[in-house]
């Protein structure tokens, strides 16, 4: 199954936006220090985050990969498939992106890195650029867009709470 879109981890470069696509851009502050980083890493790289959120999700592997497929449940109605196209293990960020496969109701790509700044301040960015595919996606136009804002504020929070026990401060 390919995606459904042709700048395939594209998310990698901050700001990029392919033509016909909406951007989006959500960074959160999760925290401080290296066990609130840790703590992120792990909630984010192995779908607990998503979990957290009360989402339905099935993976191929119990930890974000490259070509992992990942179907997303929304709703509890709405099935989502998905392929991650990169993933991100580094002493001070860790993460991955997914882009979307046949049958999900958006096409693009989206992101979700955890970084710890040289302050030592932990930081979530949800990052992506879709366009809707499907009837009732296109049907809601700019509230589609609002709730994927508000979504990525959900995500933020989501693991901000999950962390708070392990903050330095």
């Amino acid at each position: 199954m390919s995606f459904t879109y042709d700048d395939v981890g594209a998310t990698r470069e901050r700001g990029f936006c392919p033509p016909g696509f909406h951007p989006l851009y959500v960074r959160t502050r999760l925290g401080e220090g290296e066990k609130v980083f840790r703590r992120a890493a792990e909630a984010v790289l192995t779908w607990e985050l998503h979990r957290e959120l009360g989402m339905g999700i099935e993976a191929s592997a119990e930890k974000a990969a490259p070509g992992v497929d990942v179907t997303i449940t929304l709703a509890g109605l709405i099935k989502a498939p998905c392929r991650v196209v990169w993933t991100l293990e580094e002493p001070r960020r860790a993460g991955w992106a997914y882009g979307t496969l046949p049958g999900h109701p958006e096409s693009g790509e989206e992101s979700f890195v955890v970084d710890r700044t040289g302050d030592g301040t932990v930081w979530l960015t949800v990052s992506a650029f879709s366009r809707a595919t499907k009837w009732y996606a296109r049907m809601g136009g700019p509230a589609t867009r609002g709730l994927q804002h508000a979504y990525a504020r959900k995500i933020g929070s989501t693991l901000r709470q999950i962390c708070a026990p392990y903050s330095e401060v």
